[in-house]
Formats: structure tokens, sequence, C-alpha cells
């Protein structure tokens, strides 16, 4: 049977008047259980806030909307304090202890993207809550957290029944957390609506690629990041990763078409791709997209820290490489044709606007 790698939708797992979580299944799509892939989404509403937890598998955070702050706790180091807004990458290794807070009208939207090969379900996250109705000393009797903490039993009590509610919380609009500092974002986040560019083409699109070089945490983690956009009819040079490592995509915003094409040149997937859609391309698979009118932006992960692509248009394709005496002879063709493919898509780009 083959499998299905048509994009998929989030699906709501639990939530409230503070917010929800949602998370796409590896029943509806099989390649985040085959690739070792989760991902999930954090939506906080104004004073919303998301109970400290930590995960079983190492992720990257994407900011998608809104502003707020994030509290990290790196195995063995003191809490930072985050102020985090759209555009916000942060790797999270394993072992890392995190909150989130919402203090802005505007929805809080936060995309998690990781590696579950580690994890208790391959291709889902699996959260442990530090507090809530479903906190970790929930399952703890009462003497086993009283000797842990030094605390008489009446106040062990208090502490673990008294927040009721699972996984993230309203609070009272007067009610105030730590405060945000801007030294604690060094190393830790980095904005990539704000990075320098890695590809800027004119009319086509840009590209910030996030590695070891402008987030070290990415090392950690185990895997790679770029956020794309792509204008209005513009289209994203067929490609494919030669390190063996799976793109996960997320659409951010607008839509377009997409083409998969893997063995034997068979076509695996032609669809229309739109904001909130998530797909995954399987090892050494081509994909190409195709932006309608109102332009395409992405967000993905590739499964290795220093991703390497090839490109099968433009100037640094595979092509350009290949002598033309085994262009003709493999594409069985004469040199006057093999030298017009070769006069095209001269220009050093992976973003090719509209004609």
């Amino acid at each position: 049977m083959e499998t299905d790698l048509s994009p998929k939708l989030a699906k709501k797992v639990y939530g409230g008047d503070g917010g929800a979580y949602y998370a796409w299944c590896p029943e509806e799509l099989p390649m985040l259980r085959q690739g070792n892939i989760g991902a999930a989404k954090l939506a906080l509403e104004k004073n919303g806030f998301a109970l400290p937890r930590y995960s079983d598998s190492a992720k990257v955070a994407y900011v998608l909307q809104g502003s707020g702050v994030a509290g990290v706790v790196l195995p063995e180091k003191e809490e930072k304090v985050v102020a985090i807004k759209k555009g916000d990458a942060i790797a999270l290794p394993f072992g890392v202890v995190t909150w989130w807070y919402n203090k802005e009208d505007t929805e809080l939207v936060v995309l998690f993207l990781g590696d579950t090969k580690t994890g208790h379900k391959a291709g889902s996250f699996t959260d442990f809550y530090l507090t809530g109705s479903n906190g970790i000393f929930t399952g703890f009797t009462t003497e086993f957290a009283s000797r842990a903490w030094n605390l008489e039993e009446s106040v062990v009590k208090t502490l673990v029944e008294s927040q009721t509610a699972k996984g993230i919380v309203k609070l009272d609009a007067g009610f105030k957390l730590p405060e945000p500092r801007s030294e604690h974002r060094n190393g830790l986040a980095l904005n990539c609506e704000e990075a320098p560019l890695d590809v800027d083409i004119k009319d086509g699109g840009k590209v910030v690629v996030l590695n070891t070089k402008n987030l070290p945490l990415v090392g950690e983690v185990g895997f790679g990041a770029d956020l794309v956009r792509i204008y209005g009819h513009s289209m994203c040079s067929p490609g494919f990763s030669c390190d063996s490592a799976l793109q996960v995509t997320y659409i951010i915003r607008g839509s377009g078409r997409a083409q998969i094409v893997g063995v034997d040149g068979k076509r695996v997937l032609e669809t229309t791709v739109k904001a909130g859609n998530l797909f995954i391309v399987p090892r050494f698979f081509v994909v190409s997209k195709i932006a309608d009118a109102d332009g395409l932006d992405w967000f993905s992960i590739v499964t290795t820290p220093d991703p390497i692509f090839t490109h099968m248009a433009g100037r640094t394709s595979v092509w350009k490489a290949l002598s033309p005496e085994v262009l003709q002879a493999s594409f069985k063709v004469s040199p006057e044709v093999e030298q017009q493919f070769r006069s095209k898509r001269t220009a050093e780009e992976i973003f090719f606007p509209p004609n």
C-alpha cells in the first residue's frame, strides 16, 4: 500500500478558556510515524498560560502569530524568560522544561516540529506536566512527595491538588509572571523574519536558514530549519535533500500547488497547499512548489542540523555540472537541443519568478 503524502490539518487535543493544544495524528499522516516526526501547535488566548512541561522529543518551536513570553529551563541551568513574537524560532533540546504565556489581545500561536525517534510513540510528542490534573506528582503518594520536598503532607496536598486544569489555564488579568530579559534570547532564539537572508531572488523569493551557525542549540536538537517565502506565481526549484533527510513543511500563509516525484519517476503527490497544512517529503524524493497569486510562505525542518540540497534547475543545478556529452547521451538529443537546455536558467537561483 502506498503511503498517503497528502497535506493535513492539525486536530484539537485539549483546551479550555486559556487556549488549546493541537497535533497532527500519525494515523492520518503516516509519514509522521515512518519518519519519527512529531508536529503540534499551541494556541493561547489573552492571559492563557501553558503550564510547565517537558517532552520526550527534541523540538524547534516557531511563533506563527502574536507575541508573548516563554520560560525555558535547560537541564541544571537557571530559568530563562524570553519575549517571543511572530517569526521567532527556539531550539528545545531533550530535557528542557518550558512554559508559555500570552498577555496580549492577539492569539499567540506556536508551532512545534521535532524528532520522535526516542519518544514513547513514533510520530507523536508526549509531554510530561509538572503541575495540573495530570501533573507528575499526582501519581506519587503524599508520603513520597512529602519526603522529596521536605514538606508537611497537608502542604503537599495543597500543592498537588489545587491546580485542577490540564495543560493550559487562564490567569487573572492582574497576575504577574516574570518579565523577559533581553540577554536571555542570546543563543536561544532567532527571529527568522529579521535575520540576514540566505537567499534573496528579486520577484522570486527569499530564505532564512536556521542552523548551527546562527542558533547553536540546533546542533543539540539534531535538525535544521528554514523559513521560505515565494512571491505570487513564483516557483521553488525542484530539489531534494542529498543527505538522506526528511523535509517536514508547514504552510504559514498563502496557497499554491505542490508536486512530489519519487522512485521510477512516479509522481506521488500533486495537490493544492494552503495555510495550516503540514506535509512531509520522503528521503531523496524531489519536491517543487508554485505559488498562487498571493504568494506562499512555509516553515520547514530537515532532519539534519546542517542540511544540503541538490537542485534540479538553475545555474547551481546538477544539470549544469554534467558535461554536454553526458546530457546528450542521457536525454538522447542533439547538441543543439542540449545547448538550448543548458543556456536556460543561468542565474544562481532556486526561485523562478513568473515569465
